[in-house]
């Protein structure tokens, strides 16, 4: 089997537990766009990828992100930045990022809008919102109080715009349960922020159970292109 054959196989698996998952809830699997994640895999997956039909590609460490965009630059692709970022590589995240998931304080705000209107286009922005309880080490994510304040921020900026949440479920935790609640900081959220419908949540594990909460957006990495390298 050759490597585009395996991804081909892992995309078909993928899309048809969306499809699945999507229709279980009463939703319309077109509703649900699958980012792929491709850490630590090389820009010729990427290209394998774009050519079975993939649009959005997802990655979470600088600088592999802003090499591999580089690399692929030539093909139609929407780049998410999902991983945690240092204000001080905020702005070059956002020269090459057309989506950053993971905005979860304030001071991120200013680079992010730097970098955009260096690259002379606009950046899509979802904030991050953390599931974990207060207090846990490594704890990323904004608290649901400090949302209102954090939308502000990113809608006074020039070149971005904001498009709505993301989220991961903590891993010692039944990931239905995370989501639901999820779903109740979304709903109010919407309350005060009506067109920021986006919201990224579930990964290869527990994305379904993301679905059926709500999310329009998925990162599913491992059940499409196999174990991570771990040369890196």
């Amino acid at each position: 089997m050759t490597r585009r054959d395996e991804l081909a196989a892992g995309l078909d698996a993928v899309r048809r537990r969306i499809a699945d998952a999507a229709t279980s809830a009463g939703r319309d699997p077109g509703e649900v766009t699958l980012v792929v994640v491709t850490k630590l895999f090389p820009a010729s997956d990427v290209r394998l990828l774009a050519e079975l039909g993939v649009t959005d590609v997802g990655e979470n460490r600088h600088p592999e992100a802003g090499e591999k965009a580089a690399a692929c630059a030539d093909l139609a692709l929407r780049w998410h930045y999902i991983g945690g970022l240092q204000s001080n590589k905020a702005s070059v995240v956002a020269s090459y990022a057309d989506v950053v998931e993971s905005v979860d304080r304030v001071k991120l705000v200013a680079g992010l809008d730097r970098g955009a209107r260096e690259r002379d286009g606009d950046v899509d922005v979802l904030l991050q919102v953390s599931l974990d309880p207060p207090g846990r080490p490594g704890r990323s994510g904004a608290d649901a109080d400090d949302l209102a304040a954090l939308a502000a921020a990113v809608r006074a900026a020039d070149a971005l715009r904001l498009r709505g949440l993301m989220a991961v479920a903590p891993l010692d935790e039944d990931a239905r349960a995370a989501f639901d609640r999820l779903a109740e900081v979304r709903a109010a959220f919407l309350g005060d922020q009506p067109g920021a419908t986006w919201l990224s949540a579930g990964m290869s594990q527990d994305f379904e159970a993301a679905i059926e909460a709500g999310a329009t957006h998925v990162r599913v990495g491992s059940a499409i292109l196999g174990a991570r390298p771990t040369f890196k």
